[in-house]
């Protein structure tokens, strides 16, 4: 299985692009849902949402609907005393309506390859137990046959990820390491990865059709070493996202 999706559906750019402009915010998930079978949440990094928030994701979206969410920066930036109990009772919700695909838990690049924060990776993994986790690490430390072998023993998933060849960023490998495997695609703005004045400027890019081809054997590849693979586009500057998910999918002959 191969579920396609963007890396979060609530941004004022898209009106007009994506969402009809009479659309009320409220319908923005519905409409979205149209399309996608799932989306990736970026809210639950910021805060624990409260239960009628995840009621409502819940009610908008169709029975086979699921959502990735990341872990909440207690869990991944700050580290000092991580509330697992209280994240798991946020997105509860999610877990008992069957709609929950992931957590993706984002470290930021200041999170070396090292034994203490190996050893935290076990912490994280007894703090969320049985829930399906996949990890994106920031720092090219990381990949090596030592981290992947410790992500399949604690059964964690390894976010592969599209993004500028800059020095210091992260290498396309795609890998699989748990039950999921996880793609995302955050565009390859090179230019504007390191100097910009607004955030969006990053997730400003277009994928070429040649540069979506070279995923094709990739997610092929992931897909038959595991039990689902995700994929998500994070270029999402006035809708750019939808249309790389779109090719992908028809790329991978996938199309709903």
């Amino acid at each position: 299985m191969i579920r396609f999706g963007t890396s979060g559906f609530s941004y004022d750019d898209w009106v007009g692009p994506v969402y009809p402009e009479d659309l009320p915010r409220r319908e923005w998930l519905a409409y979205y849902a149209k399309e996608f079978d799932s989306v990736e949440l970026n809210v639950t990094f910021y805060r624990v949402p409260g239960q009628k928030t995840v009621a409502g994701w819940i009610e908008r979206t169709p029975p086979d609907f699921a959502f990735s969410v990341k872990a909440n920066r207690e869990l991944t930036h700050e580290r000092s005393s991580p509330d697992f109990t209280g994240f798991r009772a946020g997105i509860g919700p999610l877990i008992d309506s069957g709609k929950l695909a992931c957590i993706l838990a984002q470290f930021p690049y200041s999170f070396h390859a090292n034994p203490e924060n190996r050893d935290y990776l076990r912490r994280l993994r007894e703090g969320l137990s049985e829930l399906p986790v996949v990890v994106e690490f920031r720092d090219q430390s990381w990949v090596t046959e030592q981290t992947f072998g410790q992500l399949s023993e604690l059964g964690l998933g390894y976010c592969s990820v599209d993004e500028p060849n800059l020095r210091g960023l992260m290498p396309a490998v795609a890998k699989a390491t748990g039950p999921l495997a996880y793609v995302r695609f955050h565009g390859r703005n090179a230019q504007k990865w390191w100097e910009h004045e607004y955030a969006w400027e990053r997730y400003d890019y277009t994928y070429s059709d040649d540069e979506l081809r070279e995923w094709v054997p990739r997610i092929r590849g992931l897909e038959a070493e595991s039990e689902a693979v995700l994929v998500y586009a994070n270029n999402h500057y006035r809708g750019q996202s939808l249309e790389t998910i779109r090719k992908l999918r028809e790329m991978l002959g996938a199309a709903r």
